[in-house]
This record gives structure tokens, sequence and C-alpha cells, in this order.
């Protein structure tokens, strides 16, 4: 337990660190959009103040936190199911030779093939709301997930197989004991992959799939805010995104440097 708790420290504490820089770059881009809008005299409706985006959101904050709360949902519940997929998928296609041939070439469909050409059929298939979202995160997010698991696995120490086949091991014993544990620091590449890639999903799913009312998520939020010329309304909820996918990837980014510190021992 107080090993758990000193790597969690460290990891938060890392994180820390690690969030100055970011944090002062966005400030420094914040004090030059200003000074470039009070410079030119930008109108209001093609780029509003760092100010009245803050008012934009103080004036409705309610209505922009449900949407974060929805869009949250969503890309997290895709991003798991991508990840658990595409661990799987991984992992099958592992086990031969003949199918990784065979099957590989079909989830680069996953990657290559654009979103917004197939999520009228999600809309089909899953109708309107949050099964077509869902399906849309899991679909931009499975590939990096499937690759880096099949590279990791097949990276395993080939010494390391022949001894547990001789030792009799079947090919589940040898994936659970070998393979899966070797392959734990590219499934984690994999993982932070696609947890950027889950947002942008997300977002993509809801301007397509998404129902407007007092769940509206954010690309809903986005999309009305644009046809009544609302940037201000834009920016925030564009920025609140922006949130959803960085913490998303932070949450994944601290889990998987407690895996690789469990793995390292």
């Amino acid at each position: 337990m107080r090993s758990i708790r000193s790597s969690l420290g460290a990891s938060l504490r890392g994180s820390v660190r690690a969030s100055i820089g970011p944090l002062a770059t966005i400030a420094l881009v914040v004090a030059l959009w200003a000074a470039f809008k009070a410079a030119f005299g930008v109108k209001d409706f093609v780029l509003p103040s760092p100010l009245g985006v803050l008012r934009a959101f103080e004036a409705d904050p309610r209505t922009f936190l449900v949407g974060v709360r929805e869009t949250a949902t969503s890309a997290a519940i895709g991003f798991a199911i991508a990840a658990v997929g595409g661990v799987l998928v991984g992992s099958l296609l592992s086990l031969s030779r003949a199918v990784e041939r065979s099957v590989y070439p079909l989830t680069l469909l996953f990657q290559m093939v654009p979103l917004v050409a197939i999520a009228p059929l999600l809309v089909i298939w899953c109708g309107y709301g949050r099964p077509a979202i869902v399906a849309s995160t899991a679909i931009v997010s499975i590939f990096p997930v499937i690759a880096n698991t099949l590279a990791g696995l097949r990276a395993r120490d080939p010494g390391l197989q022949e001894l547990l086949a001789v030792l009799g091991a079947g090919r589940f014993t040898a994936w659970w004991k070998l393979a899966l544990p070797s392959a734990v620091p590219s499934i984690v590449t994999g993982l932070r992959i696609a947890a950027g890639l889950a947002a942008i999903g997300t977002i993509t799913g809801e301007f397509l799939a998404a129902e407007g009312g007092e769940r509206a998520p954010l690309g809903i939020l986005i999309m009305t805010a644009m046809r009544n010329f609302a940037t201000d309304r834009v920016f925030v909820a564009v920025v609140l995104a922006a949130g959803v996918g960085f913490l998303l990837f932070g949450v994944v980014s601290a889990a998987s440097r407690l895996l690789l510190a469990k793995w390292m021992r």
C-alpha cells in the first residue's frame, strides 16, 4: 500500500511539474490573442476577446457543464471499448501469422475511412444519441491500440517462448505469462494515442448523431452557437472540448505511469 501511495504521489508531483510549461504557454497565447484583437479591432463575431469568452461561459455555465459531462461520458465509454477491444483483437491477431495477414489489413479501415463518411451508417445502425457517438469514438480510437498491442506481442523474447513451450505451457498461458507482460509498454503507448483521438471521435459523432435539449453535448452546443453566429459560445465549447481531451489523456497517462512503474519492478 505504501509503495502504491508513493508511486501515486510521485506521479502527481511529476504531472504538476510537467504542467507548468504548458500552462505558461497557454497564458502567453491568451495574452497574444487579447493583444491582437485590441490592436486590429477585430469584430466580436469573428474573434471574441478572452474576456468575452469567459463572460459567455459565466452567462450560462450550467448548459456548458452539462455538455462537458455528456461529452466526457461518451468519450470515456468509447475509449474503454477501444482499449479492451484493441487489446483483444491485437492478441487474437498475434496467435497466427496467417490470421494476421488476413485480418490486420481490414483493421486499417478504422484508420483510413473518414469518420464523416461512415457516420450516417452509425446513425442508421445505432440511432441518434449516445450509442452512435460511442461507436464513433471507439472506431476512431481502436486502431492505435490494435497496432501497438500486436507490435508488443510480436516483440516477446523467443527464448522465453521456447522455454514455456518446453515446459508444456499452452497458448493462453504463454500469452498471459509472457506475451502480455512484455507488451505492456507498447500497449500503454497505444492507449495514450487512443486517448488523444477519443475526444475527436466523440465531437465528430456529436456533430452528426447527438440530440439537443437540456442534455446537449458540446458538439451540439458548437453547432447551435455557430448557426446563431454566437462565436463566443463556440469558443467556450471548443475550449471545454479540448479540456475533455486533455483530461482523458491525463488520466490515461497517470494510470500508464503507475502501470509501467509496477511492470518495471
